[in-house]
């Protein structure tokens, strides 16, 4: 989550949406070097709600 709002500027997760995720996750695939695996726990890590 650290890095995915670090990825858009430090701005709340709640006032991003499903395009800036996919954003994020194309992002890691092309520059960041990470495998699908870790794109789908990152996915999951973002989907899941926190309080």
């Amino acid at each position: 989550m650290h890095r995915f709002i670090l990825f858009h500027g430090k701005r709340h997760p709640r006032t991003l949406g499903a395009m800036q995720v996919e954003r994020f996750l194309s992002e890691l695939a092309m520059h960041g070097g990470v495998a699908a695996s870790t794109q789908n726990q990152m996915l999951s890590a973002l989907l899941f709600p926190c309080g």
